[in-house]
């Protein structure tokens, strides 16, 4: 793990002991989610919902470049990425074991999300298997087809070398993502 790599971490490990996020903050991503989306975005625990909500704050600040449509579904997908852990809410604890396993053997972390979430295996499939639980669960709450792929696919590496909006909006999800 590089130096750089290991800063990141260590931040994100601290700044998952924010618990909860303002009420300024929740009434931001109110102006951007419906109804049905805000119910979904209450299931997440609190340290989920602040993290998206930073990430979102990240990508309004930096998308001058992108078309109002396609801002709003990014603002969604930022606010929903994450969604799908809230099947099985992880400790602490159960985060840093994700982390640390796969700055470590991350070919081992792939194999072992590849099951059903229960006993020591749960946290490796809760990693792998959030984004497509997440897609699935921000669709049932009527999200654009293209917030859902954003969410889908938010921890797989950008492929699409054409400059396409799925392509340039994922891009910008992850950077946003990888600095929260």
């Amino acid at each position: 793990m590089s130096l750089r790599n290991a800063r990141y971490r260590l931040r994100q490990f601290c700044g998952a002991w924010r618990l909860s996020p303002t009420m300024a903050e929740l009434e931001q991503g109110r102006e951007i989610l419906t109804p049905e989306q805000m119910e979904l975005f209450g299931r997440m625990q609190p340290r989920d919902q602040a993290h998206s909500l930073a990430v979102m704050a990240q990508i309004r600040s930096s998308t001058d470049d992108v078309p109002e449509k396609e801002l709003h579904e990014l603002l969604v997908a930022a606010l929903l990425h994450d969604v799908g852990k809230s099947r099985y809410p992880l400790n602490v604890w159960e985060r840093v074991i994700i982390v640390i396993s796969e700055a470590v053997f991350p070919s081992l972390v792939k194999r072992y999300g590849e099951a059903s979430p229960q006993g020591w295996r749960k946290v490796f499939v809760i990693a792998k298997m959030h984004p497509i639980w997440g897609a699935e669960m921000a669709a049932e709450a009527g999200a654009n087809p293209l917030a859902v792929e954003l969410i889908r696919e938010h921890q797989n590496s950008v492929t699409d070398g054409t400059g396409s909006v799925p392509g340039r909006l994922l891009g910008k999800l992850q950077a946003a993502d990888n600095n929260h």
